[in-house]
């Protein structure tokens, strides 16, 4: 791979680390909002190691999207406004 292509990929990746990290900020905002813990949400989606959300809450990880429309009710939200949050468009100002 040109080393120029590899520096892309990178900014790529460290665009959707960010991303995802902020996806996760939002998600726990919305589960304390519910007054859930981890625990409780994880059996809310069928999730079955409640860790799972504490990683997506951080950043690692992503939600099947086949599972939006449990997690957005569990965490009640419009499921067209859940989708828009988690997913990874590039925003105005990552273009390059």
């Amino acid at each position: 791979m040109h080393s120029l292509s590899k520096k892309r990929a990178a900014k790529v990746t460290q665009k959707q680390r960010k991303r995802r990290k902020e996806a996760g900020l939002w998600l726990r905002e919305l589960r304390e909002r519910r007054g859930l813990s981890q625990r409780e949400l994880a059996e809310a989606v069928g999730v079955e190691v409640y860790t799972v959300i504490s990683q997506l809450e951080h950043g690692y990880g992503v939600i099947p999207p086949d599972r939006y429309a449990i997690w957005a009710e569990a965490l009640g939200i419009e499921p067209d406004e859940f989708v828009r949050q988690l997913t990874l468009l590039p925003q105005p100002h990552d273009t390059p």
